[in-house]
């Protein structure tokens, strides 16, 4: 089988429960002093979304609404996403796309404990996913 590439992406999100999302941004904002932003989002899942400049990756820390305790997901990106996808599934690796609304060329996937990864074109000379 031909060699797949993975690499991390930039970017990194924390799923955060609503009643704890303000004093997270606080935390980040206020306590740490980072950069944050929020930013507009139209997600059926991410009710409010900020966007933290975090060394040289960005965190996104996303609002949902009916989740009890945070998650942490992260970035993977490949140079094709398909063939990347067809190698997974032949690992016992299967896609998780209901999870949240993402551009169709992209998949989610979760590792053996349950964290979550976003498997997305390895754009190295444009922008990424959230830019």
């Amino acid at each position: 089988m031909e060699k797949i590439e993975f690499d991390g992406g930039i970017n990194i999100a924390i799923k955060i429960p609503k009643a704890k999302y303000e004093k997270t941004v606080e935390f980040y904002r206020d306590t740490l002093q980072l950069s944050v932003s929020e930013k507009p989002i139209s997600n059926p899942t991410v009710s409010r979304t900020h966007e933290v400049k975090f060394g040289q990756n960005r965190l996104w820390l996303d609002c949902v609404d009916n989740y009890t305790h945070s998650e942490t997901w992260l970035e993977l990106k490949t140079p094709d996403v398909e063939k990347a996808t067809e190698y997974l599934k032949d690992k016992g690796v299967e896609t998780c796309d209901e999870l949240e609304q993402i551009p169709k060329e992209n998949h989610w996937i979760m590792d053996p404990a349950g964290t979550v990864f976003i498997v997305g074109k390895d754009r190295s000379a444009g922008p990424g996913l959230n830019a």
